[in-house]
């Protein structure tokens, strides 16, 4: 039963012997109970409590000892008599800890009503005691009982009980709820102390392959690998700090849970200092286990964080950690990470990214720009291709090459690529409506593989071609050439029904994949545009590239005779321009005609005739 100030009501032990302290002291102002019998008489009290064999002491408002039993004296390996004066605070351990020593003065000076506590003590014999303390005012107000219970066999109790609690049944180490435990504790102890580095560090790892043990030699044999496992970490841990790597309290090696071991170190020094502990770690791990008549060998991923205290949560610290071991895993396992802030900021931007594309597209935060593909022989501009940007809210204008692959992970692509073409092909039809005389623009389209697989593609456009009312001959949709070489089943099903509508099918980046033009005769493709690391071998006439220009003129060559026409991308000079025209490319596509621009820009061109500044 709780009482105020913390305290617990007291055993009935000391409530009984409160009439015995009167009398002790000569207290004898309390009327005697009517009901007591004459035989429960002063000296009956008094004999009680020197008899008692609980240790008692009875003290002044001061705090100075009065009398004290036998018990008392014993507990403190001196004559009670000797004790007269003494100022019990000092014999009982009440000064040492802050809120003990304020609540005992509150007892004292009667603003509080009684004093519970646990204390160490030092027995004479050499062996320490925990004792349960009691102070409280004794009736008339002027004395106060002090009582002390040995409570070392339930404390020893408790103790074991949080030790199974706290610790892992396979491995004895620390289990996750005392690493945390100890983790919080090291953050907020490094960044208020002004002794130590102010600093913490982590190795985090796990056992590469695990699961393979447990599935084929037994869970038994794999808690024999936990065990052994942990004993080289320990050994680490213990020679990294007898070789001065491990400052302040040391290292703290505990298992988290499955295969994931993690090794703390409070007040680091540095980076170097985990990152040795770290390759020392991986090194003891990749010797040979011998358990039982099996040898068994393993590896460790292990991930390295290493940081000031200050500012750092233990939720953040392992966030950090968790993604540095994704890291050590990703780039080939069997090695350690250090944590890399650049790189993580990007795997954040990523996820975020990642995160807010699909609403992006109803939020309207897409926009497209245009870029001209120019006929090499007049230099008029015969169509656009359609580039998608991103103005997001954070990071600004985002190019493609930013945000296109998390589209095609997270499925977005569809939403997006449905987008991007019902706004080109409205576009396109817009500059035909504005010019009804003039040779009308076609507009190319990037398409992703997943696009094909995970929509009806075939169904999206000529619905949309029927909504914007644009000629399917003005609608060319690119695809990567890996995302169509080999194409069989239905992306080639979706790729003929819509070159049979009339749309015209281009392979963009041709040159970077399989480039098996034979194949080539076999498939819907009415355009081919060079990846433009065939152009850049044209830049200079001074040292031109043979081979370079040998390849691409085979490439035209052969293009033609299957029937198809040729876009060279990356055409950033009129030199360069010049060679491609003179080798057979039909049009060009690059900074030399225009960089890729607002709607508006392009009808500024449209109203210059079509020629651009090649």
């Amino acid at each position: 039963m709780t009482e105020r100030n913390g305290t617990t009501k007291e055993s009935g032990v000391c409530a009984d012997l409160q009439a015995v302290a009167r009398e002790a002291t000569g207290a004898r102002d309390v009327p005697e109970p009517a009901h007591e019998s004459p035989a429960a008489s002063f000296g009956d009290y008094r004999t009680a409590f020197h008899a008692a064999r609980l240790p008692m002491a009875v003290l002044d408002r001061e705090g100075r000892i009065l009398t004290a039993n036998p018990a008392f004296g014993e507990l403190l390996g001196t004559d009670p008599g000797r004790l007269i004066a003494a100022p019990a605070a000092d014999l009982a351990d009440l000064g040492s800890d802050p809120r003990v020593r304020a609540t005992y003065r509150e007892v004292l000076s009667g603003r509080s009503d009684r004093l519970r506590c646990t204390r160490r003590l030092k027995h004479p014999s050499g062996h320490t005691l925990w004792v349960e303390i009691s102070v409280e005012p004794l009736p008339g107000g002027e004395r106060l009982l002090l009582s002390v219970a040995d409570s070392s066999d339930r404390h020893d109790l408790l103790a074991r009980l949080r030790h199974l609690q706290m610790h892992d049944p396979v491995t004895r180490l620390p289990n996750r709820a005392l690493f945390f435990e100890r983790l919080s504790s090291a953050l907020e102890s490094a960044s208020v102390a002004p002794t130590g580095t102010g600093r913490i560090g982590l190795c985090y790892l796990d056992l590469d392959g695990f699961k393979a043990v447990n599935d084929t030699l037994g869970h038994r044999v794999g808690d024999r690998l936990l065990s052994a496992v942990a004993q080289r970490l320990t050994h680490c841990a213990e020679r990294a700090a007898d070789r001065g790597l491990g400052a302040g309290r040391g290292h703290l090696v505990a298992r988290l849970g499955g295969d994931e071991f993690a090794l703390l170190v409070e007040d680091s020094t540095g980076t170097d200092q985990l990152s040795e502990l770290a390759q020392c770690t991986l090194d003891a791990l990749q010797r040979p286990f011998d358990l039982a008549g099996q040898r068994l060998s393993v590896s460790a991923s292990i991930g390295v964080v290493e940081r000031a205290a200050a500012g750092t949560t233990a939720t953040g610290l392992m966030q950090a950690a968790d993604t540095t071991l994704y890291w050590a895993k990703e780039d080939g396992k069997a090695r350690w990470t250090l944590f890399d802030p650049e790189r993580n900021a990007h795997r954040m931007t990523r996820q975020a990214l990642s995160s807010t594309l699909r609403p992006a597209v109803d939020r309207g935060e897409f926009t497209l720009e245009y870029q001209p593909l120019v006929g090499l022989d007049d230099g008029r501009a015969e169509g656009v291709e359609a580039l998608v940007r991103w103005r997001h809210p954070q990071f600004g204008m985002l190019s493609p090459n930013r945000f296109i692959a998390l589209a095609e992970e997270n499925g977005a692509i569809v939403e997006l690529g449905r987008w991007v073409l019902e706004q080109a092909c409205r576009q396109a039809r817009s500059w035909q409506l504005e010019r009804p005389g003039a040779r009308p623009l076609f507009v190319s389209v990037n398409v992703a593989v997943r696009q094909v697989w995970d929509s009806d593609l075939v169904a999206d456009v000529a619905g949309i071609l029927a909504a914007t009312g644009l000629p399917p001959e003005l609608l060319q949709l690119e695809l990567t050439e890996s995302a169509v070489m080999g194409s069989a089943g239905r992306p080639l099903q979706a790729l003929q029904a819509l070159s049979d509508m009339g749309v015209r099918i281009a392979i963009d980046d041709f040159g970077t994949g399989y480039s098996n033009l034979a194949y080539l005769s076999r498939l819907p493709v009415s355009v081919l545009k060079l990846d433009g690391s065939f152009v850049r071998g044209f830049r200079s006439q001074e040292h031109p590239n043979p081979a370079d220009e040998t390849i691409v003129e085979a490439l035209v060559a052969l293009a033609h005779r299957l029937g198809l026409t040729v876009t060279a991308e990356c055409v950033e000079s009129a030199e360069q321009a010049a060679r491609l025209r003179r080798i057979g490319c039909d049009t060009g596509q690059g900074w030399l005609y225009s960089r890729p621009v607002p709607p508006e820009r392009i009808d500024a061109l449209l109203d210059a005739g079509g020629r651009t500044a090649g």
